[in-house]
């Protein structure tokens, strides 16, 4: 019942800057389409250990979903356990290419059987796709 998803953009930056503007996690709703909003469930609000509530929407469905960070190396890698009606891990992995950073996404996802179970994996896994691609063309536009 689990899928794995993963997006990739260029952005034409170095990853540094890249980095100083993700890490910024209440910027997110700037370029995310589906996060709808985020609240802090701890005092800190990057690193390690940090949480946070995301409400995320995806058409007519909405869900909020606790995201708590596991991996903070900057400006490289970010990782969180993402619990919610989807479950999973997930992570963005800033890689120096050329004059900028290639970002990469991905989440491994599992689909409750109130969302289909794998069938929900199979017909979700594009939808989120093109929407994680739009943000980060969206992302990138911020360069």
């Amino acid at each position: 019942m689990s899928v794995t998803i993963r997006v990739e953009q260029m952005i034409p930056a170095d990853a540094e800057t890249v980095w100083s503007d993700i890490s910024d996690l209440s910027s997110h709703t700037e370029w995310m389409a589906d996060a709808e909003s985020i609240v802090f469930l701890t005092d800190q609000t990057s690193g390690v250990g940090t949480a946070m509530e995301v409400l995320t929407k995806v058409g007519p469905m909405s869900t909020r979903d606790v995201m708590t960070f596991t991996v903070w190396e900057p400006p490289h890698r970010m990782a969180i356990d993402h619990r919610g009606l989807v479950t999973g891990t997930g992570e963005f992995l800033l890689q120096p290419e050329g004059d900028g950073t290639r970002f990469v996404w991905e989440e491994e996802l599992d689909f409750p059987l109130r969302l289909g179970g794998q069938i929900g994996a199979v017909v979700g896994k594009p939808v989120l796709e093109a929407i994680w691609r739009r943000n980060l063309k969206r992302l990138a536009e911020r360069f």
